[in-house]
């Protein structure tokens, strides 16, 4: 498939089905994320992939948005190892970094069959917290991610509706 096929094909997976990934789908999954650039190439993501029942319910306490998957994965960055730009104070590259790295392991699983949701919808300090990750790390995002479920499908109202090229792109 083209990456242009991939990314049309490519929706929000909201329900799972009961079997784990493949450790050769695994593999792929983070290797594609690791090889996703970053600001000056300093890596500075950090994936937790979680699977354990335990460490799963800790993630259910801070988001009900895993909807029953087996395995998420907790995309964050060492907030002292972001590229930092000396032009202008305050500005760095950690989210832009975790979010290159996550779409890149997004669109890699949907390669293997591997359906994925992003998340936003939790507290960054309270998941830290209740996950026990260190206090230098930004949390960005969590990914539940499995094989779809058979009667998974896209919700038609936020997959299939884009705006026009010409309300995003603009010449200068």
């Amino acid at each position: 498939m083209d990456f242009l096929e991939l990314a049309k094909a490519r929706y929000s997976v909201r329900k799972f089905k009961d079997e784990p990934i493949s450790s050769e789908h695994m593999a792929r999954i983070l290797e594609a994320a690791n090889v996703a650039p970053t600001g000056c190439n300093y890596q500075p993501q950090r994936i937790y992939v979680v699977k354990s029942e335990g460490a799963l319910a800790k993630i259910n306490e801070a988001s009900k948005c895993i909807f029953g998957a087996k395995t998420v994965l907790i995309f964050a960055y060492d907030k002292g190892e972001d590229w930092k730009n000396r032009l202008e104070e305050g500005v760095h590259s950690g989210v832009q970094d975790v979010s290159i790295v996550a779409t890149h392991a997004m669109m890699e699983a949907w390669e293997c069959g591997v359906g994925s949701c992003w998340v936003n919808f939790f507290s960054p300090t309270k998941l830290r917290e209740i996950m026990g990750l260190p206090e230098n790390e930004e949390v960005v995002c969590i990914m539940p991610i499995g094989y779809p479920a058979d009667d998974a499908e896209p919700l038609a109202n936020m997959h299939f509706t884009y705006k026009e090229i010409g309300e995003t792109v603009k010449e200068l």
